[in-house]
C-alpha cells in the first residue's frame, strides 16, 4: 500500500544526494514472520550524506493485515533543522493512520519561525484531509510541530490527497535543507548533537511499535530493532536507571 511513498523518497534520495549506505547491525536489516496464512517481512535500509547524517526508512508487509511505511531523517549535526519524520500504517483495510512532520528540535521563537512557519502553506493546502486526532504515545508539545499532518483515513485518501501532501512536505524539507547555513561555532555543533540524542531517548522510551515488533518477530528482536538501529542513540530504560 505504502510502497509509491517508499519509492518516491528512494528517488528524491538517490537524484539529490550523493548517498553512502550505513551498515545496519547483522540480522536488523530484514526479518521474516512465516506463521499463519500471511507471512510478514520487515526490511529496512539506511544511508547517509554529508547533509544528512542518517536516513533511514523501513517497510513492514503482511498483506492485508499491515502495511506500514517509517522513516526518520536526521541532518547532520553542523545543521539545526528538524527532522523529517513519516509514519504510515494500515492495519485491515479500514485502520490507517498518517503522520508526516518536520519534528524540531528547539521551540524557541526564531527557530520555529525558520523551520516550521513555511509548513503552514501545505498545512492549510491539505486542511480537507488534516485531523486533531489526540496523541496517546507522545507530548504533541514535544517533538512535534504545530502544523503537523496526522489523521485517520481511506485508502482511496492516502493514494491521492495524502501521496500529494507527502511529495509536497518532501520537497518543501528539501528546500529548508538546500538554504540552510552550517554551524560552524562548536558550541552550536555540539548543541545539535544534544538535541538529536535526546531525540532518540524520548522516542525509543514511548514508541508504540516496539509492542507490534515483538508481536512479529518477537521480543528480543524488537528490543535490538528499538536500540540498534530506529534509536541507536538512546540506552535502555533499565540500563539508564540508577543503580543499573
Amino acid at each position: 500500500m505504502y510502497r509509491p511513498f517508499l519509492e518516491h523518497l528512494q528517488q528524491k534520495l538517490q537524484s539529490s544526494f550523493d548517498l553512502q549506505p550505513l551498515t545496519i547491525p547483522a540480522g536488523l536489516d530484514y526479518r521474516a514472520n512465516e506463521r499463519g496464512r500471511q507471512p510478514t517481512t520487515i526490511q529496512s535500509w539506511c544511508y547517509t550524506c554529508p547533509e544528512l547524517r542518517k536516513i533511514r526508512y523501513t517497510y513492514i508487509d503482511g498483506g492485508e493485515n499491515a502495511q506500514v511505511f517509517n522513516s526518520v531523517i536526521y541532518p547532520s549535526h553542523g545543521y539545526e533543522l528538524p527532522l523529517l519524520g513519516v509514519d504510515l500504517l494500515s492495519f485491515g483495510k479500514k485502520k490507517n493512520l498518517i503522520v508526516l512532520d518536520f519534528q524540531p528540535l528547539f521551540r524557541d521563537e526564531a527557530y520555529l519561525a525558520r523551520y516550521i512557519e513555511p509548513m503552514r502553506i501545505l498545512r492549510e493546502r491539505y486542511s480537507d484531509v488534516a485531523q486533531d486526532v489526540e496523541m496517546k504515545f507522545y507530548d504533541a508539545n514535544q517533538y512535534f510541530s504545530k502544523y503537523l499532518l496526522f489523521a485517520r483515513t481511506d485508502a482511496e485518501t492516502i493514494e491521492g490527497r495524502m501521496f500529494a501532501a507527502y511529495c509536497d512536505y518532501l520537497d518543501l524539507y528539501w528546500q529548508l535543507l538546500a538554504a540552510a547555513v552550517p554551524l560552524d561555532d562548536p558550541e552550536d555543533v555540539r548543541r545539535i548533537v544534544k538535541a538529536q540524542k535526546d531525540y532518540d531517548q524520548y522516542s525509543a522510551d514511548r514508541d508504540p511499535a516496539s509492542g507490534l515488533f515483538s508481536s512479529y518477530f518477537g521480543h528480543e528482536w524488537a528490543e535490538r530493532f528499538l536500540y540498534e538501529f530506529l534509536f541507536e542513540d538512546a540506552v535502555p530504560l533499565a540500563v539508564g536507571q540508577p543503580g543499573r
